[in-house]
């Protein structure tokens, strides 16, 4: 994973040309004022809350727009009925396209100034653009702060960020930034509602380790127990998670069946540790995974609506008005937003969708700012699409490994992590904006001497975790389970063996070499070399540019079924015992 950003020489001026545009964008979407609602209706003392959820935008603000139409037609449903709608976001805002990064995010807050959230979860990759500024991670003697993009994210922002399971780690307090906190406390309609923000557990690994540095995460579900606990003390009689921690589900027709949803999920198995305890737990925004739930747990509704902006969830609470209590949850399933040209021609709370004009308005100079690069032409044409995976090897991987290694003529090895793909190359022109969306990240190269063992080892090491698979480009990888351990030999693209004692110069990007993903040893990173230049995405822009030969869509040295470049038995994570790959240890 890592950081994102766009091309370096334009964005000190546009960030702050843009972010000065955030106190334009601070007036909510109109929501029904109490004097401009009806009495609250009785309604055998009930009232509707609807939750409306958000995650992993990852800076896709183009939607913005449709969203708020859908936010307007269902807050005027509710100001009908004398109830209320709660705007939540599960983290992961800012980092991902070029509109976006130009500005450091800042485009994403004046959007969500305009639409009226309430809270934010601070996600692992609000971490991913460092100091303010062209600076990846703090200079040393530069005065850097390494959170100083986020800070002022947060500074501009209506909401506040929440981040309860996020300590330094030398004092074990909150870190005390403004508009950063653990939870928040809205009232709405009589109704006191706390929020607790909690981030996965694994953000340390997956955003850039110098830019985390002196922070710790606590484990969530304890965390949220002892927030939900002092909420409660606070007049709270509904509390609500924003978690950027999530899990997969593949039906949504019935909350209350589980069988098509993966039960490990992390947030899954917070719920269950939640439940069994007896936190009082109403519903849970959740994120990070970019996948759909709309699902009941361990008696706790959960919502996600995968990523980029596509889509939306929403739990409708019914409240007894006498205790303020939740005492029903109707789980809707993820609901895609309507692209700008068909939003005409769909309903929603009985009305036609009409984009809001004021999100409009917000984006669209971050919009035109990004267009001339996003639109520049580098010179392949794709017969077909260049497809990614996250877990398992794919043609985009290994092209992206591929360029890597021609980036740096020396490297006999270039490896790149599968959560750094974040979309697929379209048939068509290969633009500047279509590889920036496919790897985001600003990562630098990495360099450093290994052993043909060691590379082994870190190969297995990935292929025994549930986190984005491996990419190499240099070698092969064969893995098997011998006396219940993974073992990796390693040959050459043209099948000739390579022994354990070889040495070979390995290229990768920064995230993995400072330890993103577990995968290098301390040993290994201090013996790393950094490259300061360009980000490696623009490297591969460089080469293209140039006219380097760029493989066919389908060319079968790109990726091919039948010889891939990593074999090991079974699914990942691969787990080896006396019985075989993936047998009860």
């Amino acid at each position: 994973m890592g950081i994102a950003r766009a091309s370096i020489a334009r964005r000190a001026g546009l960030i702050a040309a843009l972010s000065g545009l955030v106190a334009c964008g601070r007036s909510k979407s109109p929501a029904p004022s109490a004097a401009d609602r009806p009495p609250s209706s009785t309604n055998g003392g009930h009232l509707t809350i609807s939750l409306v959820g958000t995650n992993d935008l990852h800076g896709h603000i183009e939607s913005l727009p449709q969203f708020g139409g859908y936010l307007a037609n269902l807050r005027r449903a509710r100001a009908h009925d004398g109830g209320a709608v709660l705007l939540l976001d599960a983290g992961d805002m800012f980092q991902g396209t070029l509109a976006s990064n130009l500005g450091e995010g800042a485009a994403v807050i004046r959007a969500y100034n305009a639409l009226g959230y309430a809270a934010a979860a601070l996600g692992n990759h609000e971490f991913d653009f460092g100091p303010v500024g062209p600076a990846v991670t703090a200079r040393p003697g530069k005065g850097d702060d390494p959170r100083g993009a986020l800070r002022a994210r947060a500074a501009e922002a209506a909401f506040p960020f929440l981040d309860a399971n996020l300590i330094d780690a030398t004092t074990g307090a909150p870190p005390g930034w403004r508009n950063i906190r653990p939870t928040a406390l809205v009232e709405l309609d009589g109704v006191k509602i706390g929020i607790v923000g909690v981030t996965t557990a694994s953000t340390p690994r997956t955003t850039l380790a110098a830019n985390f540095a002196g922070l710790a995460a606590r484990p969530l579900a304890a965390t949220i127990a002892a927030a939900t606990a002092d909420l409660h003390r606070q007049g709270a009689t509904v509390v609500i998670i924003a978690a950027h921690a999530g899990g997969v589900c593949h039906r949504f027709d019935q909350p209350e069946h589980f069988e098509s949803c993966e039960a490990d999920g992390e947030i899954f198995q917070v719920a269950r540790e939640l439940a069994a305890s007896g936190g009082a737990i109403d519903a849970i925004v959740a994120g990070h995974t970019h996948e759909g739930v709309a699902h009941r747990v361990a008696g706790i509704p959960i919502v996600e609506a995968f990523a980029n902006g596509h889509d939306f969830s929403r739990i409708d609470l019914t409240i007894d008005r006498a205790s303020g209590r939740a005492i029903d949850a109707h789980i809707f399933p993820p609901h895609r937003i309507c692209a700008p040209d068909r939003c005409a021609e769909e309903a929603y709370e009985g009305a036609p969708v009409v984009p809001d004009p004021a999100v409009a308005s917000a984006i669209a100079p971050a919009l035109e700012a990004a267009r001339a690069e996003r639109e520049e032409k580098l010179g392949p044409v794709l017969a077909i699409p260049i497809d990614r995976a996250q877990k398992t090897e794919s043609p985009l991987g290994n092209l992206f490994a591929d360029l890597m290694r021609a980036a740096r003529p020396g490297a006999d090895v270039a490896l790149t992590n599968g959560g750094g793909l974040r979309a697929d190359l379209p048939a068509g022109p290969l633009t500047y904006g279509r590889l920036f969306e496919a790897l985001p990240f600003d990562n630098r190269f990495a360099t450093v001497s290994v052993g043909a063992g060691e590379l082994a080892e870190m190969i297995a090491r990935n292929l025994g975790r549930e986190n984005g698979i491996l990419s190499v480009s240099g070698v092969r990888a064969e893995a098997r389970c011998t006396a219940g351990s993974l073992t990796v030999k390693l040959t050459r693209p043209d099948g000739r063996p390579i022994s354990p004692g070889t040495r070979l110069t390995l290229v990768t990007s920064d995230f993995l070499a400072t330890g993103g993903d577990g995968l290098l040893s301390d040993g290994l990173r201090r013996r790393t070399t950094f490259d300061d230049g360009p980000p490696i995405r623009d490297a591969m822009a460089d080469l293209l540019r140039k006219g380097r030969a760029f493989p066919r869509a389908d060319d079968r040295a790109l990726y091919d079924p039948a010889h891939p470049r990593l074999t090991f038995p079974g699914p990942r994570p691969v787990r080896c015992s006396s019985r075989g790959p993936n047998s009860p240890l």
